[in-house]
């Protein structure tokens, strides 16, 4: 799995026009997810993104994590985080999973998130074309690969 996660002030996902997810200080986490993963690579990752400390504490350092400053997750599906641009300039995704497969781990990472956030995860919609709005905070954006464990 590869995750973007991006701390926003704001952000929100469209899908024909109408809001299926909305938050306020929180994560922007985009996740793509390849065939090789499984449960395990769920489980490290949603203990990552939760626990992750990029928000500032009273010194200015990046200390406090989700919990700490109450936080929410907006999580947004995106195979294009697996695109191969080795050949040509057309990216291939052959390494991103197929729905049948995405699908279980995407709804499974929600509801992780879920219990260990204690509060409901703001979601796009698996597959669909989704608009998304963001105010990136500071900007801070980070890239998590569970294959590297970075």
């Amino acid at each position: 799995m590869r995750a973007v996660i991006q701390r926003v002030t704001e952000a929100s996902c469209k899908v024909e026009g109408k809001i299926t997810g909305a938050i306020e200080s929180g994560f922007l986490v985009l996740l793509g997810i390849e065939d090789a993963d499984g449960q395990e690579d769920l489980e490290w990752l949603a203990q990552k993104i939760v626990n992750m400390r990029i928000f500032s504490d009273e010194n200015g350092l990046m200390n406090k994590s989700l919990s700490d400053i109450d936080g929410n997750i907006l999580l947004v599906s995106q195979f294009t985080l697996f695109a191969s641009t080795k050949k040509g300039n057309r990216p291939g995704f052959t390494r991103a999973a197929r729905p049948e497969k995405a699908i279980p781990l995407y709804e499974a990472m929600i509801e992780k998130l879920d219990t260990l956030l204690l509060r409901k995860v703001e979601t796009g919609i698996f597959g669909a074309d989704m608009k998304i709005s963001l105010v990136n905070d500071g900007p801070t954006t980070i890239l998590i690969d569970t294959k590297t464990k970075e």
